[in-house]
């Protein structure tokens, strides 16, 4: 299948400690770098799982930027409609997480993200091409997102990112006229503030070890997580997001969660924020 991601891309510095985190102290533990960002991981996850991926986003003006955008190449997703912020616009997200994998807190610098403008987006729009389903991220300013949920014109995915983030959801949607999202995923938290919202067919909930809700109407169906060694929780919702995707927007919520929550599974397995295992998923289930 065909799909286009909307969203940010950026460089993550992830820091995890050896032993219990100590607050206000220096923890000993180990730094990588990894290319990131929750549009970028998505859209990574969708080629392992066998798809054409067309990724729309802005690199950061700096090595940072270049680093991720040569990631994509490596991932064999689509950047060609993709650009460089202005040099100097960073791009980059700070994790800390605790020696369990747990991330305790992080700082994102999503600058150039703010540059998806929905004039951009309507000129990348005309390029894309066929697809199955587009996928957006809240990364991107609220306009935009606004924007594209009136000239998706094929379902539309959301993704919350965050709870600072997540309120553009419903800003969004009252700036829209069409009012209209196939799925929305949020956390815990993000669903929370997201509150009652009208127009989204389905929204999947992400309750860490205790699994996924699936709202849908009236109805709630709750699936229970995968037994799984978590090394880092960095990038598993992101999974979770591509495996609904592939799953197909004509899939039932059943298989829709039990391959949503399969990515998730390996990707908390693995120390990086996108496990390359996924292709042999994809194997499994084509």
């Amino acid at each position: 299948m065909r799909y286009c991601v909307i969203g940010g891309a950026n460089a993550d510095i992830v820091a995890t400690t050896f032993e219990p985190f100590v607050p206000n102290d220096s923890n000993p533990g180990s730094i990588r770098l990894i290319a990131g960002g929750v549009g970028r991981n998505i859209a990574h996850n969708l080629s392992l799982l066998g798809n054409e991926v067309v990724f729309l986003s802005f690199f950061g003006g700096d090595t940072f930027g270049w680093f991720t955008a040569d990631s994509c190449r490596k991932a064999k997703v689509d950047i060609s409609l993709s650009d460089a912020a202005p040099v100097g616009t960073r791009s980059c997200f700070l994790s800390i997480n605790n020696c369990d994998g747990e991330m305790i807190g992080g700082v994102s610098d999503m600058v150039s993200a703010g540059c998806i403008t929905p004039e951009w987006i309507a000129d990348k729009l005309k390029r894309v091409g066929p697809v199955d389903a587009f996928v957006a991220d809240t990364n991107i300013p609220m306009e935009s997102l606004a924007f594209l949920i009136d000239h998706a014109y094929a379902p539309l995915y959301v993704d919350a990112v965050s709870g600072a983030k997540a309120p553009k959801i419903v800003e969004a949607m009252k700036l829209s006229s069409k009012k209209h999202i196939h799925t929305v995923k949020c956390n815990r938290m993000e669903n929370e503030i997201i509150g009652t919202l009208e127009g989204v067919d389905r929204r999947f909930v992400s309750l860490g070890p205790d699994g996924l809700d699936v709202i849908e109407g009236t109805k709630t169906t709750h699936f229970s997580a995968l037994p799984c060694e978590v090394v880092n929780t960095n990038g598993s919702g992101d999974a979770l997001m591509a495996g609904l995707v592939h799953a197909g927007p004509q899939a039932s919520v059943e298989v829709a969660a039990q391959v949503g929550l399969r990515c998730a599974k390996i990707t908390v397995e693995c120390p990086d924020t996108v496990n390359k295992q996924l292709k042999t998923l994809y194997e499994q289930i084509s």
